[in-house]
C-alpha cells in the first residue's frame, strides 16, 4: 500500500512537469547561412528555440522582434525561451552575415 501511494505521488507530482514541456524548433547555423529559415509556432504559447553554431566562425543569434540576442561560438548551441506571441511574423537573423542569413517565426 505504501509503495502504490508513493507511485500515485510521484505520478501527480511529473504530470504538470509533463503539461509543461514547450515546442522545440531548432535551427542550425554553418557559415552564413541558417536553417530552416521558417518556423511555424502556435499563437499564444510560449516556445523554445534551440540554435546550434555547425559552423566554423561565431555567429550572433539576434532579433529584435522575439526580445533575443546571443553570440554563439563555433560547435556551441544556445537556447532561447520565447514569450506567448500574438499572430504575425517575427523576423531572426546572424547579425555576423545579415544579408546571407535571414529567417522568420510565423505564429498562427
Amino acid at each position: 500500500m505504501k509503495t502504490l501511494l508513493s507511485l500515485l505521488l510521484g505520478l501527480a507530482i511529473a504530470a504538470p512537469a509533463l503539461a509543461d514541456e514547450l515546442p522545440l524548433f531548432k535551427l542550425s547555423a554553418r557559415d552564413g547561412v541558417i536553417a530552416p529559415t521558417v518556423i511555424e509556432a502556435p499563437a499564444g504559447k510560449r516556445f523554445v528555440i534551440e540554435v546550434a553554431n555547425d559552423g566554423k566562425a561565431a555567429m550572433e543569434f539576434e532579433s529584435h522582434d522575439l526580445k533575443v540576442e546571443k553570440v554563439i561560438p563555433p560547435g556551441h548551441k544556445a537556447t532561447f525561451t520565447i514569450r506567448a506571441l500574438k499572430p504575425g511574423e517575427y523576423r531572426f537573423y546572424d547579425d555576423f552575415h545579415e544579408k546571407t542569413s535571414q529567417g522568420k517565426v510565423v505564429v498562427k
